[in-house]
């Protein structure tokens, strides 16, 4: 038996009001993101890239969405992500655009490159900031990151440790 493989595109919903991403859904991005493969490449995209196609994460307060499609067409799909203009829920249109900020063949590269990436945005912010309250609230969570990132990475090492030790 084949094992079919997968590639997971990472995205972001740009809009012009933060306020229209918490009223999509799931079924509201996998319905446009179809909608603009069969505008773009017809029917044969369509077919190809609805065989396997799933939304695998949507958050809709940081407007971050995970697709999944199959590996021999994910071309097809990232091709047509540009033209998605609006999503559509509940009879409302809302404009926006989704932006691919990365390829990946797991989900864990997804989330990894999403915890550097939220890093890096944050960094920006703290760059940005204008009150003292701002800045020390921003400083909070990039700790709050790191230090998680610096207790996992130690718990695994330790797990790694009481491995070898067991064996000696």
């Amino acid at each position: 038996m084949v094992r079919f493989k997968h590639r997971y595109l990472l995205c972001e919903i740009v809009s012009e009001d933060p306020r229209c991403r918490q009223c999509v859904d799931e079924r509201a991005v996998g319905a446009a993101a179809k909608d603009a493969v069969a505008r773009t490449h017809g029917d044969y995209g369509l077919a190809c890239c609805s065989i396997a196609f799933t939304v695998k994460y949507l958050n809709a307060y940081t407007g971050i969405v995970l697709l999944r499609c199959r590996k021999d067409f994910y071309r097809l799909l990232c091709s047509a992500l540009p033209f998605i203009t609006y999503l559509e829920n509940r009879n409302q249109r809302y404009s926006c655009f989704f932006n691919t900020l990365h390829v990946g063949g797991t989900i864990r590269t997804c989330q990894k490159f999403l915890v550097q990436y939220n890093r890096k945005q944050l960094l920006l912010l703290l760059h940005n900031c204008t009150s003292e309250e701002e800045r020390q609230s921003i400083q909070k969570s990039l700790l709050s990151c790191c230090l998680k990132e610096v207790e996992e990475e130690q718990s695994q090492s330790g797990d790694e440790e009481d491995d070898t030790a067991e064996t000696d």
